[in-house]
């Protein structure tokens, strides 16, 4: 039998009593199953939409919503249904049960219905109501959790992401984006979403977690949708906003620390080394330069990183602690990046510059103590002595001078210490401080060396200890007054002819102890003495002799000769 028995238009007029009337009274109501919580009745007026099985009372059943797999629905107290029914439902409650009893002339009377209802019959319907709705309700909203910091909220024309378990008014389970791994992601107020739920998303933060409810009307109607929205269908949805952004959105730059001293901020076409922690905006993380130990170096406003990042980092100072947030066509747009960032996601970077240089930096000098007195002051060829602390922009520590006990020694221009180093150790003054910047491409490069990364902008505290003068290139030995008049006859002390090492060692060491001459510096004496011995003792025989003896300056004057020749 199908549901034509409830259309009927029965109009008897009927006042309600609950508890146990006579057999021909009134509608008897048994609530066996009531919900704990019951947030509305039902009213005449309303909609409903409940299952029902429905008894004689000898238990024939005579028909069944449940069986026909579809939930009856009408307006209570309208006259579509036998009036016992418009009675029995008032009051009722979502996913209440109750065991309705109708006496006939509040059914199908004298007349029944059909085969299966006979004349007078007194009806038993078992009722579990599924929704309830009127046509004044409207959408309604509940926040169960709001973000404190809320600099943003929901508004027509902006992009969304979200998360929602869809139920119906009874608790089943419609949809859900969890079970698809993958955000609901929509536009608000262009008629991507059913009315209702476009509404119940505006004025939302990221984070916030609210229901919505929506009547029918505002969702899929009369027509449901699927197999899982019939209708006629209230709508719940449980959801928190996991992004938004709107496409005429710009970079966000939030300054979190600031060095107190900023000499100079970066600019396009600059190389930056930085360390970061990425998330989505509701703070879920996605990477971390903290994790692999490692900053990241790129170049900036090149193009070489995402354009977000690129805008983001200009201007930056030395030191400083930036947050930027960029919608998602700034970043890795509708496509994502991976598995771990979604397409139209907008990403929040807390950025920590460690150093940035410019392909085209020099040396940078800092005096900071400059002595009284500078008689002379260090050049290529000069041996000097100096301590220093070396760190990275960032004041890491690396290396120090002090870790030996002894100053550092160095021949300048003789290429054992890196070339900015080098460069920054010139024209410095016994007792004179420096502070020295030197950019990779003059220090350890993009590789590094041990504990210096990569690309590292080289920080160096000097002090000069000592600075001994070096000599002309290729010279071992220079006289610092006119020298002897006959070299040979100086060296020879036993007048036999011939200076073995012994007595040509003697010679020059004498020399330099009373301050006639000055031996390259940075090397051993007796290294350079014996270097000394052998360029003089032509033949190798262990012996100099008159014929063999000649100075540099004679030397380089043959040398001269000959070229011209």
């Amino acid at each position: 039998m199908q549901v034509s028995f409830i259309l009927s238009l029965c109009f008897a007029k009927w006042t309600f009593i609950a508890g146990n009337p006579g057999p021909i009274e009134d509608v008897v109501i048994d609530r066996y199953s009531v919900p704990e919580h019951c947030t509305r009745e039902v009213k005449t007026g309303d909609f409903v939409r409940y299952h029902y099985n429905g008894t004689l009372v000898d238990g024939k059943q005579f028909d069944s919503s449940h069986d026909r797999g579809v939930a009856f629905f009408v307006q209570v107290g309208r006259g579509r249904q036998i009036a016992g029914m418009d009675k029995g439902l008032v009051g009722m409650c979502v996913n209440e049960r109750r065991r309705v009893t109708i006496p006939p002339h509040l059914a199908y009377g004298s007349q029944g219905a059909g085969d299966k209802i006979k004349a007078d019959s007194t009806l038993i319907l078992d009722v579990v109501l599924l929704d309830v709705w009127n046509q004044a309700d409207r959408t309604q909203t509940h926040s169960s959790s709001r973000p404190r910091n809320c600099r943003r909220s929901v508004q027509k024309s902006d992009f969304v992401r979200f998360h929602f378990n869809g139920t119906l008014l009874d608790g089943t389970a419609f949809d859900s984006s969890y079970g698809r791994h993958q955000t609901q992601d929509s536009l608000v107020g262009e008629g991507w979403l059913i009315a209702g739920l476009e509404e119940g998303l505006l004025g939302m933060c990221v984070g916030e977690r609210r229901s919505i409810s929506v009547p029918p009307f505002n969702a899929y109607g009369e027509k449901g949708y699927g197999a899982n929205v019939p209708p006629h269908a209230t709508l719940l949805f449980d959801l928190i906003l996991e992004d938004l952004h709107n496409s005429k959105d710009d970079v966000t730059v939030d300054t979190l620390v600031l060095p107190q001293s900023c000499a100079r901020r970066s600019v396009s076409g600059d190389y930056i080394r930085y360390h970061y922690n990425g998330t989505f905006l509701n703070g879920l993380a996605f990477d971390s330069s903290y994790r692999r130990n490692q900053t990241y170096n790129t170049y900036i406003g090149l193009g070489y990183v995402i354009a977000g990042m690129d805008k983001g980092l200009l201007g930056v100072c030395v030191g400083e602690k930036r947050r930027i947030i960029m919608p998602p066509h700034l970043a890795y747009g509708e496509h994502g990046a991976g598995k771990e960032i979604p397409g139209s996601a907008a990403l929040v970077f807390d950025v920590h510059v460690v150093d940035f240089h410019n392909p085209s930096d020099s040396v940078e000098i800092q005096i900071t103590h400059k002595p009284n007195e500078c008689n002379e002051s260090s050049a290529a060829d000069d041996f000097i002595q100096y301590h220093y602390n070396c760190s990275l922009m960032d004041g890491t520590p690396l290396f120090s001078s002090k870790d030996f006990l002894t100053p550092q020694d160095v021949t300048l221009g003789a290429d054992k210490v890196i070339d900015g180093l080098d460069e920054g150790l010139r024209g410095m003054c016994v007792g004179e401080k420096r502070r020295v910047l030197v950019p990779p491409h003059l220090g350890h490069g993009e590789r590094g060396a041990g504990d210096v990364p990569g690309s590292a902008v080289l920080v160096f505290e000097l002090e000069l200890m000592a600075l001994h003068k070096g000599l002309p290139p290729g010279y071992l030995f220079v006289w610092l007054d006119s020298g002897p008049a006959d070299l040979f006859k100086e060296l020879d002390t036993n007048q036999d002819q011939e200076v073995p090492l012994e007595e040509f060692s003697d010679f020059i060491t004498l020399q330099v102890s009373e301050g006639r001459g000055r031996m390259k510096p940075g090397v051993e004496p007796a290294v350079v003495i014996g270097d000394m011995f052998k360029n003089q003792d032509r033949n190798q025989d262990g012996r100099i002799t008159p014929d063999e003896l000649k100075l540099k300056v004679q030397e380089d004057r043959e040398n001269e000769l000959h070229e011209e020749l």
